[in-house]
């Protein structure tokens, strides 16, 4: 079977030429510096995002746990996805601001390395672990809180550059 195409036409890198899946080698590459930064929302009702914001949440700190979780999570993001390689990593931010247009919070994650590979999963895992942090944090008052918008904003360095994603509709 021939090595899979995306509808770009570049290969899929972690699928063999038998098609099973497969860790990339990247003993051959440089260690250049390499940062990405994704974003994700998580979408509530105003009164929920007030209690946050007050710090009146009844499991204590939401954005400062969530903070944590993410951070946390980034440093562990080969254990929880099989292919991805496990990176020293240099910097992990995730920044948590509250949103009243939303009503809710907004998360960007932004995760620097030096190293042979790019650490796009890392800052999409800080994103995804921070918004269900916020999630089971306020769960007891509001269960119908939405996650959305998890995407790769930015990504520098590596063969393939920089990669900046579409502004989307709402311009966010």
């Amino acid at each position: 079977m021939a090595r899979k195409q995306s509808k770009a036409g570049t290969k899929l890198t972690h699928i063999d030429s038998k098609g099973e899946a497969r860790m990339v080698d990247v003993s051959a590459k440089p260690a250049t510096e390499r940062v990405a930064v994704a974003e994700g929302c998580v979408v509530m009702s105003k009164a929920t995002l007030d209690l946050i914001v007050k710090g009146d949440a009844a499991k204590g700190d939401v954005l400062g746990t969530a903070r944590i979780a993410g951070i946390m999570a980034a440093k562990r993001t080969s254990e929880l996805i099989p292919l991805c390689h496990p990176l020293a990593l240099s910097k992990v931010t995730l920044d948590i601001t509250p949103d009243a247009s939303l009503p809710g919070c907004r998360l960007r994650a932004t995760v620097k390395v030096t190293g042979p590979t790019g650490v796009e999963m890392e800052a999409l895992t800080a994103v995804s672990v921070g918004c269900l942090t916020v999630y089971d944090m306020i769960k007891a008052v509001e269960r119908g809180v939405r996650i959305e918008g998890i995407h790769l904003v930015e990504k520098l360095g590596g063969k393939s550059g920089h990669y900046r994603a579409p502004k989307s509709r709402s311009g966010k």
